[in-house]
């Protein structure tokens, strides 16, 4: 239940920046945009994989392990980003760690639960 509020919350604050108003972009300050598209787009798979884990589909331990690869994939050239002198929000940092962890975890508790 957790992974898909996550995906909805995921999806709605994403899509608010990248469709919203100039006000709502400019709000969030040296957005990337290639996070930001990820992050949107993911928040759908993140709602596949909850509505998977809840109906108890095998296939939700490797939708979980996809997501946590990819997340980690783009926290990486995130870092690449950064330290090429890319301008960015220190709350992107805060909200891919928080994402990596999350899809870490739900990661390792589907394998131990298989």
């Amino acid at each position: 239940m957790t992974a898909l509020v996550f995906g909805l919350v995921t999806v709605v604050s994403g899509g608010r920046v990248l469709f919203g108003s100039q006000e709502m972009q400019a709000a969030v300050g040296h957005a990337v945009p290639f996070v930001l598209w990820f992050n949107f787009v993911a928040g759908f798979v993140y709602m596949l994989t909850g509505v998977a884990l809840l109906s108890r589909w095998k296939q939700a331990t490797h939708l979980s392990l996809l997501i946590a690869a990819a997340t980690l994939l783009v926290f990486g050239a995130f870092g690449v980003h950064v330290l090429g002198g890319g301008a960015y929000e220190m709350r992107t940092v805060g909200a891919m760690t928080l994402r990596s962890l999350f899809w870490i975890v739900v990661s390792a508790v589907t394998l131990r639960s298989r």
